[in-house]
């Protein structure tokens, strides 16, 4: 299905889930229809599955926006205490549209529980109260943490998933990678069916040098912090200093800075490899955007040229959560980060021109997809190992994606 169909389905007032590969827009069709959304004065709660999604969306977690926390289970006190909340009565009775962003890192115990919380404040048995709800995300992406050992469920294996007469929009037009032996090689990935041609190809990109400077790609965060303090330390330059500033509720503010891709305190030199951490298409950089650090304005703001030749003068930004039209919590940042690594998990959603991709420690089945699909061309990866986890995907998640497909067809037939 094309971005505008998927979009017109959402303005019908269907439950919506959102599919797609990597690279296809899930997120854009998002915040096109949320703008639409505050356009015609229509209840909106924005939510994801992580700080970090969330973020991509102004929006905040589904835990927080549900009053669940990090609870696993409702007992029966759990749902008095909740329904004590007024701010909670009020946020969920005025919301007409639910969308929770990267649902395949929410259980589906916990995509029940939001259900039920719904159903209570609104005093309406039908699922989640009889709000429009769009979950968006690729299953192939990683899963939900596992605790104590378990093996969680996804959402689609939630009870309420059945419940809802769910239209599956898939969303099928690549838009970050156009190279075709390249997208093979991802979409033989997501088959488990990787062959001794594209394996071949891979081969090739081992330890192999890239034209473009590149970010290196970690699965654990100590690997991505010692790189990016040592190669800073290289530079005997003097370094020029970003403190973050904030207002608002002081827990929002918190998952604010938790999950900003950017750091509270920032130190930057002239030469340090910078990525941009914000969209921001009218100054001509977007959350992914690589760079290089080539000096400071009077003001000391940095200026970057860009690895497709711009000069950006970076400038501070907002992240806020609003509610209602209202901001509930706001920081304010230089939009950049030191990028020279950064964790796999931490470069979902982004578009990167080229990467350093070392999977030798991948630990869950999906990283390695993950990873890969940040990338535009074949060309801009170097890959520095892998094991055989790396290149593994979940065999539940092939034989739901066929169905996915399947399903997304068939509506676009009925309501094309």
């Amino acid at each position: 299905m094309k971005q505008d169909i998927a979009l017109k389905i959402l303005k019908l007032g269907y439950h919506v889930y959102l599919g797609g590969s990597a690279g296809t827009g899930k997120t854009h069709v998002l915040n096109q229809y949320i703008e639409h959304l505050k356009e015609e004065m229509i209840g909106v709660g924005v939510t994801a599955s992580t700080g970090i999604a969330a973020t991509h969306l102004g929006g905040v977690t589904i835990h927080s926006w549900a009053g669940f926390g990090i609870k696993e289970k409702l007992t029966g006190d759990d749902l008095k205490n909740i329904r004590k909340k007024h701010y909670l009565r009020q946020r969920i009775k005025k919301a007409e549209v639910l969308i929770i962003d990267e649902i395949s890192m929410l259980s589906g115990h916990q995509l029940d529980m939001v259900d039920q919380i719904c159903r209570e404040f609104r005093k309406n048995d039908m699922p989640f109260g009889d709000m429009q709800v769009v979950l968006s995300g690729d299953f192939f992406q990683l899963p939900p943490i596992l605790k104590n050992g378990e093996t969680p469920s996804f959402a689609y294996e939630s009870q309420v998933w059945q419940r809802m007469n769910i239209k599956i929009c898939y969303l099928s037009e690549p838009f970050r990678q156009q190279d075709p032996a390249f997208l093979q090689i991802l979409n033989e990935i997501r088959s488990n069916q990787v062959t001794d041609e594209s394996l071949e190809l891979l081969e090739q990109r081992m330890h192999r040098p890239v034209q473009n400077k590149i970010t290196k790609l970690y699965t654990h965060n100590v690997d991505v912090d010692a790189i990016n303090d040592a190669e800073l330390d290289k530079i005997h330059t003097p370094a020029q200093y970003y403190s973050m500033t904030s207002s608002g509720i002081d827990a929002l503010v918190d998952v604010l800075k938790k999950h900003c891709l950017t750091p509270e305190n920032l130190a930057l030199k002239e030469g340090a490899m910078v990525m941009f951490a914000k969209n921001n298409f009218e100054k001509g950089y977007v959350n992914g955007t690589l760079g290089e650090v080539i000096g400071f304005d009077k003001e000391n703001f940095p200026i970057i040229k860009t690895f497709d030749g711009k000069k950006i003068t970076a400038k501070p930004v907002s992240w806020a959560i609003e509610e209602n039209d209202e901001v509930k919590a706001q920081i304010n940042q230089i939009p950049l980060r030191l990028a020279w690594a950064i964790t796999i998990h931490k470069s979902q959603g982004m578009s990167l021109d080229a990467a350093q991709i070392d999977l030798s420690r991948s630990f869950v089945p999906g990283m390695g997809y993950v990873a890969l699909s940040r990338v535009r061309s074949l060309e801009g990866i170097q890959l520095m190992g892998v094991n055989e986890l790396s290149l593994s995907v979940d065999p539940a998640v092939i034989d739901l994606d066929e169905k996915l497909r399947s399903a997304s067809r068939e509506v676009e037939a009925e309501l094309g």
